[in-house]
């Protein structure tokens, strides 16, 4: 198995996660909480865009598109789980 398709897709959704909690104060969890969440919507959407789109390392090396897509597709993935979970947090506050 391959570590650095990993790595790009936790990396890109903790800065997705981060950056949807400093866009929306409203739905914000912290930086701690937004790095978290957007962590694990990075690695699951990361590895559900790699494996619908196909873009898995090809003989070790990195297609530049496979690495694009990962980073703008976790750190989209990303943002989405943190601001689902600060709306679930609002919510259950009320």
């Amino acid at each position: 198995m391959e570590y650095l398709p990993l790595i790009i897709q936790l990396l890109s959704g903790a800065l997705g996660g981060n950056a949807t909690g400093a866009l929306l104060k409203n739905l914000s969890l912290g930086t701690l909480g937004n790095a978290i969440a957007g962590i694990v919507g990075g690695g699951i959407g990361g590895q559900i865009l790699e494996h619908v789109f196909n873009t898995a390392v090809a003989g070790g090396a990195m297609d530049p598109t496979a690495i694009i897509t990962q980073i703008v597709g976790s750190g989209v993935s990303g943002g989405i789980l943190t601001a689902i979970v600060g709306a679930l947090r609002n919510a259950m506050a009320k």
